[in-house]
């Protein structure tokens, strides 16, 4: 089984946050700021933290191995 890179994690992370940051509008929109909508930006805060976290973990290992070459 191939490991995903933290490249692709990073991107789905962040695709999940977007989505559900819509969800999150979409809820405020309709029903006002209840918990669902607490909840949805909660979960995407996370999605996206998670994300830009994976994204900087993947130049960093890029940036080692780059070094290593040379």
């Amino acid at each position: 089984m191939k490991r995903q890179s933290p490249l692709s994690i990073g991107i789905i992370y962040i695709a999940l946050g977007v989505l559900f940051i819509v969800f999150a509008i979409q809820s405020v929109s309709s029903n006002g700021w209840g918990f669902f909508s607490y909840f949805l930006v909660g979960l995407a805060t996370l999605d996206m933290g998670s994300g830009v976290r994976m994204l900087i973990l993947h130049f960093k290992i890029k940036a080692i191995q780059k070094s290593k070459k040379k």
